[in-house]
């Protein structure tokens, strides 16, 4: 759903669009007010109730963990207020700046301790499941009705984290914190950008799509993941625990095993990127 209103198509420091966007908006009669009241959303993706609430309610989760006052576009992010109620602004400057853990921590957000708290109403069930099956929405006895889509859903294929830093050379400053499967089910790991191969379990020849394989982490992490959803509050606090146990420790470690690669890029580059390499894998 795309998000961007108004802006301003001279200011070339900030903006990059083209040079029709306007015109062939005026053109195929999806806007037809002045340039200065143009709004890209609204003209190309004009939001109905799912583009709101599917997608938008997801955008307004992940702000209110890291932005004070998000109450105020509450009536905006239920989807039923379209018109009415004050859209969000594109981006917000957070109230503290962002860790790699804090995004990772975003990726796995079920809309927890929010009205949209998908943990809270009947289709939970008995284990607490933050997950919906497929449909988003259905029909029962002539009457529609709808799951919530959170950030964090069954449907993941992989997410990745990108922690990207100036201060220091390119070859370590930029890390991929890679996610098989759904993020709350498993440890983001982290990638060095330099790194110049794959390691064996995200790369498992013996595993394709219709084939599993325990040397393949894509599907025993689809497999630990489906195991828990059905008693959800029962296995979790246990998958939980490792996932942590695993990814704080990889967190912990990071600044030694960057000072260990500066030292060894000091003798060669690629000594340097060997090392990375060695432990990304």
């Amino acid at each position: 759903q795309s998000r961007i209103r108004q802006f301003e198509p001279k200011d070339k420091d900030n903006v990059i669009c083209s040079k029709d966007v306007i015109s062939f908006a005026r053109q195929r009669g999806f806007f037809n007010g002045k340039d200065a009241d143009f709004s890209f959303c609204d003209a190309y993706a004009p939001a109905d109730f799912g583009a709101i609430r599917y997608c938008e309610t997801r955008v307004w989760s992940f702000y209110n963990r890291h932005v004070d006052g998000m109450e105020r576009y509450l009536d905006y992010a239920d989807g039923r207020h379209i018109g009415q109620a004050e859209p969000m602004p594109l981006y917000f400057k957070p109230k503290h700046k962002l860790s790699v853990a804090d995004v990772i921590a975003s990726n796995r957000d079920h809309y927890e301790g929010t009205p949209f708290d998908v943990t809270k109403d009947v289709g939970a069930g008995m284990y607490c499941a933050p997950y919906r099956p497929t449909p988003l929405s259905f029909t029962y006895k002539g009457k529609k009705y709808f799951n919530e889509r959170p950030i964090s859903t069954q449907q993941t294929a992989l997410t990745v984290v990108a922690q990207m830093r100036r201060h220091l050379p390119n070859a370590i400053g930029g890390v991929l914190w890679f996610g098989n499967d759904d993020p709350n089910m498993v440890a983001y790991t982290p990638v060095y950008c330099c790194a110049d191969s794959v390691p064996p379990c995200y790369d498992a020849p013996q595993a394709n799509d219709v084939t599993f394989s325990w040397q393949s982490a894509f599907w025993v992490c689809n497999w630990v993941a489906n195991m828990t959803y059905p008693r959800y509050s029962m296995l979790f606090p246990s998958v939980q625990r490792v996932r942590d146990e695993l990814e704080q420790g990889f967190l912990s470690r990071q600044a030694d095993v960057e000072a260990e690669a500066a030292r060894r890029f000091a003798v060669s580059e690629e000594e340097g990127k060997a090392w990375l390499t060695h432990y990304s894998v």
